[in-house]
């Protein structure tokens, strides 16, 4: 997989070669972004059960299924494609084998389909905000909430792209920044703080994020600092969309208190990385020294704040 804590600055491919470093992986965000963790749990439980079938095969697989849910709580993909993977795994490991690389394939070809969808709310000249990274490097291949801007793109629309920042590990400034230049979109980076003003200057006309886990009254996990932009949509009267594959709903959760929301290390509001004058990698405290800091990963949008949902099957304006 690419090793997203490097990009944009390094290029690096991580090779996983069991099921406990793809978890590694998966908990440090080498890999990140609801689709991505989904695939690579499948992949970690398919690659417990070809560790051997021994006696304690099917124990093996339940401790390998627990360890693979602890490494992030709040995204609904990853624990939708686990049990998919454990329960094709008790039949055999190259079923679970076969079953994980179905979904990584189902998981690209819903980035594909959201785009295709999603491409028509995007006009021609518009400015369009979206919050953290969920584009292909978040998904499998195409993305979510940049899969419409890349199916428009392709389609010779122009538009600009405004990519909040999104403290504290900045996956918009990094990650969505770098793929929009590889796509060639038109695009600033922005402080987080900035977008509500550039709404009120009528420079933003479309909102569109990700989700990582949406309940069943469509209340919205996304990214922290999702919520804030929601509300500034709304007193603005701009469409705020969800784009996420339907693997990213979970029907068992009633709404968004029911999400389990991940709480981060506070050294990550603490330190940033990047590269210096010579461009070496270094690790720098940005922060007062001796404060304490707290770091929610994700909040919840409520569903009251969401225009509508862009998924595999087309476009709903309420779940």
């Amino acid at each position: 997989m690419i090793d997203q804590t490097l990009l944009p600055f390094a290029f690096n491919i991580v090779r996983c070669e069991d099921h406990h470093a793809t978890c590694r992986a998966i908990q440090t965000m080498v890999t990140r972004g609801a689709g991505a963790i989904g695939a690579a749990a499948g992949f970690a439980m398919a690659q417990a059960a070809l560790a051997g079938k021994e006696e304690n095969y099917e124990e093996r697989l339940v401790q390998a299924r627990d360890l693979i849910a602890s490494a992030r709580p709040t995204a609904r993909d990853l624990f939708a494609s686990l049990e998919a993977v454990y329960q094709a795994a008790l039949l055999s490991p190259a079923a679970a084998l076969e079953k994980a690389l179905a979904l990584a394939d189902q998981n690209a070809e819903a980035g594909r389909r959201i785009g295709q969808h999603g491409k028509h709310l995007i006009r021609e000249g518009m400015g369009v905000l979206t919050h953290c990274n969920a584009g292909w490097l978040g998904l499998v291949d195409h993305g979510s909430a940049l899969a419409p801007l890349y199916a428009a793109h392709r389609e010779g629309r122009r538009f600009t792209v405004f990519a909040d920042e999104t403290r504290p590990r900045s996956q918009g400034a990094r990650l969505t920044a770098w793929e929009l230049e590889q796509e060639g979109i038109a695009h600033y980076i922005i402080p987080d703080n900035a977008a509500a003003w550039l709404m009120h200057q009528g420079r933003i006309g479309l909102v569109i994020t990700g989700a990582d886990r949406i309940a069943a009254n469509g209340d919205t996990a996304n990214k922290i600092g999702t919520l804030q932009k929601a509300i500034a949509a709304q007193h603005y009267h701009i469409p705020f969309y969800i784009a996420a594959p339907l693997s990213t709903f979970d029907p068992h959760c009633p709404g968004g208190d029911d999400i389990p929301i991940e709480a981060r290390s506070e050294e990550e509001v603490h330190y940033q990385t990047g590269p210096d004058e010579e461009g070496v990698l270094r690790t720098v405290r940005v922060t007062s020294p001796g404060s304490p800091a707290l770091n929610p990963a994700f909040d919840v949008t409520p569903h009251q704040l969401i225009t509508g949902y862009i998924t595999e099957e087309g476009i709903r304006t309420r779940w």
